[in-house]
């Protein structure tokens, strides 16, 4: 299975999320530009398969207000940031098995949120990991590798 992992991933194929039990989970690191660019100016990159397109596109809709700031971009960026995200998101490939939880007129708007997150950190994140990471924002501060598109225990 990681053989074939590694294999899609060097050729740039798309991946589906893929949680493999006492390992973590995996998907596909962010790998447009664009979007490494302006999303990491103030936060991680996240990897678009963490939420469904139906978030990347009300996230993307609404950049005037993103949880408060003014992300505002130029709208030739703006579009070709959302059709990558829309692309490449947890159900772009038609797997929902990370939205198990969420209901198809729900669209969430933070990771953080998911029912995939909660149970992945056991209810939610502990609070000496919350003041080690500063927000949950911050995947990085615990998932060293997660720019990478690993999320294991670090």
């Amino acid at each position: 299975m990681h053989t074939r992992i590694l294999v899609l991933m060097a050729l740039g194929a798309a991946l589906p999320a893929l949680a493999e039990e006492g390992e973590g989970m995996r998907l596909a690191p962010v790998d447009n530009p664009a979007a490494k660019a302006e999303c990491s100016a103030c936060h991680m990159a996240y990897p678009a398969g963490l939420l469904p397109a139906r978030s990347w596109e009300a996230l993307m809709g609404d950049l005037g207000n993103h949880f408060g700031e003014d992300a505002t971009l130029a709208p030739d960026v703006a579009a070709g940031i959302k059709d990558y995200l829309m692309a490449n998101a947890g159900d772009a490939q038609g797997s929902n098995r990370m939205f198990r939880g969420v209901a198809k007129d729900q669209t969430p708007l933070r990771i953080s949120e998911l029912p995939w997150f909660k149970r992945a950190h056991g209810g939610e994140v502990s609070p000496a990991r919350l003041k080690k990471a500063g927000s949950y924002a911050n995947c990085v501060a615990c998932h060293q590798e997660a720019a990478k598109g690993f999320f294991g225990d670090d």
